[in-house]
Formats: structure tokens, C-alpha cells, sequence
């Protein structure tokens, strides 16, 4: 339950003695510290599991503690010794649990046997696994594959997502919509036009040789701190880093390392950013144009014998560099200012330093792809890095830093909407069938289904859809009306109270729990946001004997739907995890070469990505110069009202994505309570408003007007003009609409919103 209320300034660093305490309570309330701390020593180790939080990278020579804050968090939240069994169901009603909160639901602990909706009782109650699978299957056989929608959450393995997208396209459809539609899909889209690739360039080993760092949009002492350890080792060699974030975010401003003993011993701290730049939320187009106009003047007055520009690179390797250098110079200062937030001078700054930079890595996250504009914000940064040749040398790229652990990972085995990255000819040759030909439908589409009823069946491998997506009071209200929701699932989230028709919970083993098929315990596999596949293996026992594991659960599904197919060795593949990697290596032969031999490499092997060698698989064979016309980053949205104010919506320091582990957002100052709204101090006296009163937050476009009470004003370091509030809990206030051109992101980010005292 949340506790009351607590707001107090936190002057302290990232990680250090905070971190330590946050584990440590986080452990003992998961009744599991001694199970979790054995595990910890394993977690992102050679021979060990790949954590079940973030995809940041796992290296060759790890740390001995290759664990962060959230990465243990999850790791004890996943090894509970709490349970829900058929007891808790006879106690609790669907409608009851629905007004429990999500902290509330999950940290009942793990599901442990399958179950079934009974409306008559407003219960789940056990059902037989056999059984399950036999009602699903004949239940999805009444239904068209183009009407039903098979969802990934982003925590599945390689293994699993393989078998998971057979199921689907065998099936009939390819509405493979995953967690990705919600985050860096942008980036998917945006970087192939421009270097020919739909992921980053950067490997672990380039922050080693990088001399400047940009930083945009991403808050890594919340959602990455494991990437905290390159940062602060690059600061240490005094590698400016240079931040451009709404928020001041602590991770990126002072860091004591926990793995250290001296630094917990004497409070030693290290800077990570050398500029921090607050532009405003949807400032980001301006605020690239300004660096790369400013970039352009530098050379522009140098002598051609100190070019701060890399022509040479540019005319060999580029396309479009003119008229975008054209764009650049046209841009007018007071406009960049105006759209960005900062001064001239800011921007003027940053490209200075980069102009004596030799390489040069761009990092980014949500805070750029979660905007109507996403896709053209990922291609003006990457316009950036060409100009000066960051791309395919020692030190350089693009660095997306991705969310759930195996999210690219499930891309790059099939697990996608679009018929264009499906291998569908391949799959027809080694399956003897004929896949599905048309797009499937995105998160958004599927939203739209749900809330239209063109969606009758819906299959959740993980995740907590139902909170992750905008428009929560449409779509729960369109999924009650769902003829079939099934959920695979470790925990019970809102997703599941609420519920179609019909309505299953299938509860699987765990990523860091044993595996035993037959006598043989089985090792995954995942991707990290680096493009590098590492091996996972289960250390402890499963809370349950009465769990499956999330392939033979996908088996079960499949053999109970699919007519037979002897191509399609579900029971084999069950009972050996290397006989799917085998089938993965014969669909995607040039990515997954010697898949079972190379998979327990330290520190992973690599994917192969062309813009890496200099290699441009684009439509004009080079790396090209993409940009908008326009600075505009809500042109969908009507003229903002003169009260309006911009939302950002944000993940607090005790959560990972629509998990919630506590009530605590230490770096922030806030214990006790989720809604919160943090304001700038001469917002709040413009709007005639005061700290710590409650409001209502809305948002009215075109026929769009949402409302969310209940938020509590706290003051805080934020440009004008600019809201943050915490995601979940604000997403009603986003429109279906309202998403990335080209993408079909949520645009959450910049959602013009106004406030209303409550009362």
C-alpha cells in the first residue's frame, strides 16, 4: 500500500549508499534475500542469467557485482517466495482486485498454476494445463487470424519469440505488435533510411575510445545504471559528456559506484556530465539543428586546411549533405530558441566541443522517440554524428538504449508487424506453409481493434498491456469485450483483472529459475542493446512444480491450434532449447552462424551490422542526410491554450516500465505516492497554484478530452512551460492518435495538458 506522503530534497549521488539500502529493502520485502543474493553473484556472468530488467550490455570481463539498483530489484521481485495460488482467487473477486493499485497486484508474488475465468463466480479458478490449451486453441480456431493479435512484451527469449512468431504466422496472422511499437520503433524506422541498419552501431568496447559523449533523452540512473560503469569510466579520462534532458537527472550529474569500496568508503564522487543542457520537451529538432548550424559556422570560418567538417567522409559515403547544410544555415537563432528551450550560446557551446572531437558517440532513449517528430529526431542526430564521420571508426555511433532485456532480440527472430522484416519466404520453405502476406497491426492498430471490437482474441506473451498503452479508459472497456484474452504470464498485473470473455492466466517458470525439460536443465538466449547474443541460464529452483516454461507453454498453444505439421517439431523443440537455435540458425543463416557453438561466449557475439564496415544498405546506397522542414513537434495537437502546459511523462526510481516495486523515487525527492506533478516554481506562481496542492490534469484536443485527478504540485528543477508526472498513471491523457510519423509511437513526451485545482 502506498504510505503517506514524503517530499524531501535528495542532495546525494547515483548509486552509492542509497543504491545499497534500496536493494537491501527491496530484498527483505521480497521475502527472498538469501535466494536473491546467491543469484546476484550470477546475474550478466559468463555460466550464469542475463538480466530480466534493462538490455544494457553484458561484458567480457564483468564486474564481480554485474548488477544495478533495478536489475536486483527484479531479480528478487522475480525470485519471491510469495505466491498466489487457487486460495487467493477464492477470496478475492476480478472486480475487487480491480481497484487494487499495480504496486499491489504484482507484489502478491508469483502465479502458480494455470487458471480460468469463471463469469459466474468472478473468480479465476485452476483448470488443467491439457485442458487450457484445448479450449484456447479451439476457441482461437473460431476466431479469424486477421481479428486476433498475438503481443511480446519484450522479456522473452530468443527461443521463445521464435516459436511465438511460427505460432502466430502459421496460424495466419502477422499481428506481432511488442513493446518495441511503444519505445524505439522510432529508431527501426529512422535509422535504416539513414545508414541502412534498424539498430545502433555501438559496441561496449567503443566507449573505451570515444573522446566526446552526447547524452539525449535518457535518464540512466533509473533505466540503465549498469551503462553508469563505461560513463564514469570515460568522465575519468576526461571525456566530456554532454547532456541535453529536460530534467536534471542524477545518474547524469554525479555517480559513486557501489562496486568500489573506497568510493562507499569515503563518499567519493565522479561528475558525468561536463554540460547539461535543460532544453524544453519537444526540443529536440531545434536543438540539433542548432548544434549542427553551429557546427557548420565553425567550419565555415576555419581555414580548408583544419576542416571541422569531415567532407572527405561526406563525399565519399553521403548523400543529401548540401541541402541539409542549406537547411541548417537558413534556420533562424531566435526560432531554435524559441522551439529548443536554450540559448544560442548553449548550443553554440556543445558544438564547440564537438568540433574537437575526434570520436564521437550519440546515446539516446525515450525522451527522443516517444514524440510525434521520433523518427526525425533519431535522423537529426544521426545527421550530427555524419558530419563528422561517427560512424564505422574506434569510439563512434549511435547508441538507442533499449528497455526490456530482450526487446531487439525478439525483433531480430521475427517477432514484428511487418511483412517486409519477416523472413515469410524462408518460413514457407523450411514449413511447408504459406505465411500470411499483409501487414499485421502495431500496438496503436491494435488498440484501435480492441477499442472498435475488430479485435476478438488477444494472446500476451508477458507484459501489462493494458497500462503500458494510451487511452486506458477506451481500451479496458474494449477488452472486456474481447471474445478470448490469454496471458502468459509470471504475475498478476491489470492485464488480467481485467479480462475478455474468456479469459486464461498461464503462469510460466521464470528466465533465472531451472529449466528442466526431461533431465536436462536448458540455457536461452537474448540480444542486449548493443547487438550482442549471450547465453542464460536458470540458478534457482522454480516457485512451483506446477509451472511450464514459456516454450512449452507456446508448444501447447500450438499443437492445441495448428493443424499437424511435422516440420514443426514443437515436442522436440521443447525438450531441447538448441534444437530451436538451430531452427533460427536455418532462418536467419547470415545472423546466427554457429548459433549453439558461439552462444556462450564472454561477453557475447556480435550481430552483424553493415553501417559498422561502412556498408550503406539504403535505397541510394550511401548514409543520408534526412531532415524535417519543420520545428514543430506537435503538429497534430491545436494551437496550445495560454495555460497549457507540455507533459513529460517519466519512470520513477522504483519501477521498470509497468512494474512498480515501491512508492519510493529516491533521486527525485519523493516517497510515498505516484501521482505527483512536478512544476516549475514560476509556473506554478503564473497559474496562481502553490506547492503541494492537488490537481487534475487534462488534456483537450480536437474530439480528445481526457481528465486524471488527483496529482499532488511539487516544485522542481524542470523548464517552464514543462510538466513531468509518472507514466502509467498518465497515460489516459494521451490520444491514440497522437503518436510518431512513421512509426505509430506513443508520442509521450510533449502532451499539452492543463490543470484544475481538485475540490
Amino acid at each position: 500500500m502506498a504510505r503517506d506522503a514524503h517530499i524531501e530534497s535528495y542532495d546525494g549521488p547515483a548509486g552509492g549508499w542509497g543504491s545499497a539500502k534500496s536493494v537491501a529493502r527491496a530484498l527483505v520485502h521480497d521475502r527472498a534475500p538469501l535466494k536473491s543474493g546467491a543469484a546476484l553473484r550470477k546475474q550478466n556472468k559468463p555460466g550464469g542469467f542475463a538480466c530480466v530488467s534493462c538490455a544494457w550490455s553484458k561484458p567480457r570481463d564483468p564486474h564481480v557485482f554485474e548488477f544495478c539498483e533495478n536489475g536486483a530489484k527484479a531479480t528478487g521481485w522475480e525470485l519471491t517466495s510469495k505466491t498466489v495460488r487457487a486460495e487467493f482467487f477464492a477470496r478475492h473477486t476480478l472486480t475487487e482486485l480491480e481497484g487494487w493499485t499495480d504496486f499491489e497486484l504484482e507484489d502478491q508474488g508469483r502465479l502458480t498454476e494455470p487458471l480460468k475465468f469463471n463469469a459466474a463466480t468472478d473468480r479465476y479458478e485452476p483448470i488443467a494445463w491439457e485442458t487450457a490449451f484445448s479450449e484456447i486453441g479451439a476457441a482461437l480456431k473460431g476466431v479469424e487470424p486477421k481479428r486476433s493479435v498475438f503481443y511480446a512484451s519484450g522479456r522473452a527469449s530468443l527461443e521463445t519469440s521464435y516459436m511465438y512468431q511460427l505460432l502466430a504466422r502459421a496460424y495466419g496472422t502477422n499481428s506481432l505488435p511488442d513493446s518495441s511499437n511503444m519505445c524505439h520503433e522510432s529508431t527501426s524506422v529512422a535509422l535504416p533510411e539513414s545508414i541502412g541498419v534498424p539498430v545502433g552501431t555501438v559496441f561496449l568496447e567503443d566507449f573505451d575510445h570515444a573522446d566526446l559523449i552526447f547524452f539525449f533523452g535518457q535518464n540512466v540512473g533509473s533505466n540503465a545504471p549498469r551503462m553508469l560503469h563505461p560513463l564514469q569510466e570515460a568522465a575519468r579520462r576526461g571525456v566530456p559528456i554532454i547532456t541535453f534532458n529536460p530534467l536534471k537527472e542524477r545518474g547524469l550529474e554525479r555517480f559513486t559506484n557501489p562496486q568500489a569500496p573506497s568510493e562507499m568508503l569515503t563518499g567519493a564522487e565522479t561528475r558525468i556530465s561536463t554540460q547539461y543542457h535543460q532544453l524544453k520537451a519537444g526540443g529536440d529538432l531545434a536543438t540539433l539543428f542548432g548544434l549542427c548550424k553551429a557546427l557548420i559556422a565553425l567550419d565555415d570560418a576555419a581555414p580548408p586546411s583544419a576542416s571541422v567538417i569531415d567532407h572527405a567522409f561526406i563525399a565519399e559515403h553521403c548523400h543529401g549533405y548540401d541541402a541539409f547544410a542549406q537547411a541548417c544555415r537558413a534556420k533562424d537563432w531566435v526560432e531554435l530558441e524559441r522551439h529548443s528551450g536554450l540559448t544560442s550560446d548553449a548550443m553554440e557551446a556543445a558544438a564547440a566541443v564537438y568540433a574537437t572531437s575526434t570520436a564521437a558517440i550519440g546515446v539516446y532513449g525515450m525522451g527522443m522517440t516517444q514524440h510525434r517528430t521520433g523518427v526525425e529526431n533519431v535522423q537529426m542526430l544521426m545527421n550530427l554524428l555524419l558530419m563528422k564521420g561517427n560512424i564505422g571508426r574506434p569510439g563512434t555511433g549511435i547508441c538507442p538504449v533499449r528497455g526490456h532485456s530482450n526487446v531487439q532480440g525478439q525483433r531480430t527472430v521475427g517477432i514484428t508487424e511487418k511483412v517486409k522484416l519477416a523472413p515469410l519466404d524462408k518460413l514457407k520453405k523450411l514449413y511447408g506453409f504459406e505465411p500470411p502476406r499483409e501487414d499485421g497491426m502495431a500496438t496503436v492498430d491494435a488498440c484501435k481493434g480492441v477499442i472498435d471490437g475488430e479485435v476478438e482474441a488477444f494472446v500476451s506473451l508477458g507484459g501489462n498491456f493494458l497500462r503500458a498503452v494510451p487511452e486506458t479508459g477506451l481500451m479496458e472497456q474494449g477488452w472486456r469485450r474481447l471474445k478470448l484474452s490469454v496471458q502468459i504470464a509470471t504475475k498478476l498485473n491489470r492485464s488480467h483483472v481485467v479480462h475478455g470473455r474468456a479469459a486464461y492466466l498461464l503462469p510460466c517458470l521464470g528466465r533465472i529459475e531451472i529449466d528442466m525439460q526431461g533431465a536436462e536443465p536448458q540455457m536461452v538466449s537474448v540480444e542486449d542493446s548493443t547487438s550482442h547474443f549471450h547465453a542464460s541460464r536458470g540458478f534457482a529452483e522454480p516457485c512451483a512444480e506446477t509451472l511450464l516454461s514459456e516454450p512449452a507453454i507456446v508448444a501447447g498453444l500450438a499443437k492445441a491450434t495448428l493443424e499437424p505439421n511435422s516440420a514443426m517439431d514443437w515436442d522436440g523443440w521443447t525438450a531441447n532449447y538448441a534444437k530451436v537455435r538451430d531452427a533460427i540458425e536455418a532462418t536467419y543463416p547470415k545472423v546466427f552462424p554457429g548459433f549453439n557453438a558461439r552462444i556462450e561466449t564472454a561477453g557475447g557475439f556480435p550481430k552483424p551490422i553493415m553501417a559498422r564496415e561502412r556498408e550503406w544498405n539504403t535505397k541510394t546506397g550511401k548514409a543520408n542526410f534526412i531532415f524535417p522542414q519543420s520545428l514543430d513537434e506537435n503538429p497534430d495537437m491545436p494551437a496550445p491554450q495560454p495555460d497549457a502546459l507540455r507533459l513529460i511523462t517519466l519512470r520513477s526510481n522504483d519501477q521498470f516500465n509497468t512494474t512498480i516495486y515501491g512508492y519510493d523515487d529516491r533521486f527525485r525527492g519523493v516517497d510515498g505516492t505516484r501521482m505527483i506533478l512536478f512544476m516549475n516554481r514560476n509556473d506554478i506562481a503564473r497559474l496562481a497554484l502553490k506547492d503541494g496542492q492537488t490537481v487534475a490534469m487534462r488534456t483537450v484536443a480536437d474530439d480528445f478530452a481526457r481528465e486524471v485527478e488527483g496529482f499532488r504540485i511539487v516544485a522542481y528543477d524542470i523548464p517552464e512551460g514543462c510538466v513531468g508526472a509518472y507514466y502509467p498513471e498518465c497515460n489516459p491523457l494521451i490520444p491514440l492518435w497522437h503518436h510518431a510519423k512513421g512509426s505509430k509511437v506513443p508520442a509521450a513526451k510533449s502532451i499539452p495538458v492543463t490543470l484544475r485545482l481538485a475540490g
